[in-house]
């Protein structure tokens, strides 16, 4: 061709901008003040006042900006890349060298049974911790595990400190039963997730996870457990939770891996037996 080809844009803005909408923050204030809305609906009426403001500002600012006439700006317009060039003939085969494989990571993991070994360490040291800071504090070995029974049985346990301090039945049960089941799905969510740092799986599971669960507990333990909430404290169950955490990393870190079936044919993952499945060396290891 003698000349080259002008697309559309060039040959209708011949001085080398291009039109487009003009920036608008208006719709992230309509969005903040929805979400500030449904946070008052938890918090208090005046949350939802202002953010029914900010919705309603953030509409009509963004209304505002696309009727009648969309509002729009010009910018520069970055040039074409060059065409692609090339003097070979046909196509170049990459040499890979034999019996390589793709990567799968993480290659080893630990099994299910790592985590639950994990999980049972872990909430056993929680409970010997928190046995300890009835004991220290003088309201019994029994408070702490009231407590945490208060929010799901507050009739049961009671009110009054000497009440908690005591041992009953009924809320020891059900306690054991939250405590036990939270401690072995975070046993197996460390199972899963320390192949993933293998360095310092200590750092993960003993302390990171530990604090960032504080934090996440301290947000919402007022609507979950009043009682809890009111009486806990927070010295001692930070070091409960760090204790957790600690002792669940290092079981855990410290059980045997095993590989991962990722990288193995669909066929041999579904249990399909056929010959021809396995290579020679493979059949030979």
């Amino acid at each position: 061709m003698s000349a080259e080809a002008h697309s559309p844009v060039e040959e209708m803005n011949p001085s080398g901008t291009v039109e487009v909408p003009a920036p608008t923050a208006w719709p992230m204030v309509l969005a903040f003040g929805l979400t500030l809305v449904f946070a008052g609906l938890a918090t208090s009426a005046a949350i939802s006042v202002v953010g029914a403001v900010a919705a309603l500002a953030g509409a009509v600012g963004w209304f505002r900006a696309v009727l009648p006439h969309e509002a729009a700006v010009e910018v520069a317009r970055e040039p074409l890349p060059p065409k692609a060039v090339t003097l070979r003939r046909e196509v170049v085969h990459l040499q890979v060298v034999r019996g390589s494989r793709r990567a799968w990571l993480p290659v080893e993991i630990y099994p299910l049974k790592a985590g639950i070994r994990g999980g049972i360490a872990g909430g056993f040291a929680m409970a010997v911790i928190a046995s300890l800071y009835g004991v220290v504090s003088g309201h019994g070995v029994w408070y702490p595990i009231n407590l945490l029974a208060a929010g799901f049985l507050p009739s049961t346990v009671g009110q009054t400190t000497a009440e908690i301090g005591r041992f009953q039945i009924g809320p020891f049960a059900f306690a054991c039963l939250i405590h036990g089941l939270g401690s072995l799905l975070v046993g197996v969510l460390y199972g899963a997730l320390l192949p993933i740092f293998p360095r310092r799986p200590i750092v993960l599971a003993g302390f990171a996870v530990p604090l960032l669960w504080v934090a996440l507990f301290h947000s919402f333990i007022g609507l979950i457990n009043p009682v809890l909430n009111a009486r806990i404290d927070w010295l001692w169950f930070v070091v409960s939770q760090l204790g957790f955490g600690i002792v669940a990393g290092l079981v855990v870190s410290r059980q045997e891996r095993i590989q991962t079936w990722q990288g193995a044919p669909f066929a041999v993952r579904a249990g399909v037996e056929a010959s021809g499945l396995e290579s020679r060396e493979e059949k030979e290891r």
